[in-house]
């Protein structure tokens, strides 16, 4: 079923019905669901739909040739060759020429590792063929560092062609729950917490009942398909899949910047550097700033994907049970105990993503919303803050903090977050955010209907 690609769907079928050429460039990590939109989007247009192999630029041709070949002569049993990828691309020239023509090319960048031309070949036919023609040519690929600069780059031969392009991102917390609605929404923050958004790993999950046992089914078990994913995803991405483990675990056991990575994984700082890079550009890792300082000192190094962060918190220091098939025994000391403090920075981000996707009630003047950490001078302390917005001019600031606790969320948190406050200094003004996963006390009920504070549970975040 086809889920939470609405808007892009809408926006590539108002392209396809303007009749004009179009150079579309999709692009994403691995399973975040490009190609599925893009299936949806072809459902129902003559479509030639060549997916590139990993493989030499003979067999590729052979490929392209059974796609065109597939969609003149469907259901036939031999195909003919082309000679060249110029005789295979001049077919695809007139067959456009008749119709409103959808040319789909999956995994280009391994097209253009068997073939190196492609790209010089695509921007003469665009150039000289195909921008006066019906062409709908779709470039779809997932390794982001080479869709961004060997087909958007300035120095791409395609630079300039593309009329569009689109970068599928993970779903956010509440297009997740559109999976599974009969779920509460602590279920639903959870799922988000493991699959971070990515819809072949809800699937993949494929929770029927509670949570957990979609856990002990599909992840704790060796025979399941989401228990290899990391190992896999990273053979398939790089060429040193051990050290980029050794990097991950590192930063998943606690090391956040760039000298502690590099001592717990016996890995010299400048190669180390040059790994993170790597992992940054997978969307892996991430790193962070406190909101109001440029990059620096303050720089941590944290994960970015969820699934990897959770894959790395609870599979390695509980892979002996899972081997021995004894995790079913321990599982509720070993990893339901710990899913609540485990789901603090998810539900950290799930209130900024509140914050900027579906609030209606912010400050104009908001120009970015982050977290802080930092002292605080009046109390000479290390304190960190979860949310804060800052103003693109003015002096009035959102701050906010988010508890993903059993407990109700009391008045003391609003005090708390007056005093830290005080770190950016006198003559601001503040609107305070408090989200709680169980709720708020009737103290803090209070506040919050006199104005001082706005109050977001779980459940309304969901709404």
């Amino acid at each position: 079923m086809f889920y939470c690609r609405e808007t892009e769907l809408r926006k590539l079928n108002s392209r396809f019905w303007g009749g004009k050429f179009e150079c579309i460039v999709i692009y994403g990590r691995r399973r975040i669901g490009k190609t599925a939109l893009i299936n949806e989007f072809c459902r129902d247009k003559p479509t030639i739909f060549f997916s590139a192999l990993d493989a030499t630029g003979q067999e590729n041709l052979r490929t392209l040739s059974r796609a065109i070949m597939e969609y003149e002569r469907p259901g036939a049993e031999r195909a003919p060759e082309f000679r060249d990828y110029a005789d295979a691309l001049e077919e695809i020239t007139r067959l456009a020429a008749r119709q409103r023509l959808v040319f789909v090319i999956d995994e280009y960048p391994y097209l253009a590792k068997a073939k190196p031309a492609i790209s010089s070949m695509l921007q003469h036919l665009i150039d000289h063929s195909w921008s006066s023609s019906g062409l709908f040519l779709i470039l779809c690929g997932s390794s982001m560092s080479f869709m961004e600069n060997q087909v958007l780059g300035h120095e791409s031969p395609l630079y300039g062609r593309r009329t569009g392009q689109f970068k599928i991102e993970a779903l956010t917390y509440r297009e997740t729950a559109v999976f599974h609605p009969e779920l509460t929404a602590e279920e639903n923050a959870l799922i988000y917490g493991i699959t971070g958004g990515v819809p072949h790993y809800i699937n993949k999950l494929d929770v029927r009942g509670s949570v957990d046992e979609a856990l002990l089914t599909n992840l704790f078990d060796r025979s399941s398909y989401l228990f290899e994913e990391p190992e896999n995803l990273l053979k398939q991405e790089l060429r040193e899949p051990a050290i980029y483990n050794s990097i991950i675990k590192a930063i998943a056991e606690g090391a956040s910047r760039l000298n502690d990575i590099s001592m717990k994984t016996g890995i010299e700082t400048g190669p180390c550097s040059k790994y993170m890079k790597t992992l940054l550009s997978l969307g892996i890792i991430k790193k962070e700033t406190p909101i109001t300082e440029k990059p620096g000192k303050k720089t941590i190094y944290l994960l970015e994907d969820q699934f990897f962060r959770f894959w790395y918190r609870f599979v390695p220091q509980n892979i002996l049970a899972v081997t021995s098939g004894k995790i079913g025994t321990i599982y509720p000391q070993a990893v339901g105990s710990h899913l609540s403090d485990y789901m603090g920075l998810t539900f950290e981000k799930m209130c900024r993503d509140y914050l900027l996707y579906y609030a209606e009630d912010l400050p104009d003047s908001l120009q970015e919303i982050g977290q802080w950490w930092g002292t605080d001078p009046a109390r000479k302390k290390q304190i960190q803050i979860d949310i804060v917005g800052v103003p693109a001019e003015g002096s009035t600031y959102l701050i906010g903090s988010c508890k993903f606790r059993r407990e109700k969320t009391g008045i003391g948190e609003l005090e708390l977050l007056r005093e830290y406050a005080g770190a950016f200094g006198k003559g601001k003004a503040y609107h305070y955010y408090l989200f709680s996963k169980s709720g708020f006390t009737e103290g803090l009920r209070e506040a919050g209907r006199r104005g001082e504070a706005k109050l977001v549970s779980l459940e309304e975040m969901y709404v």
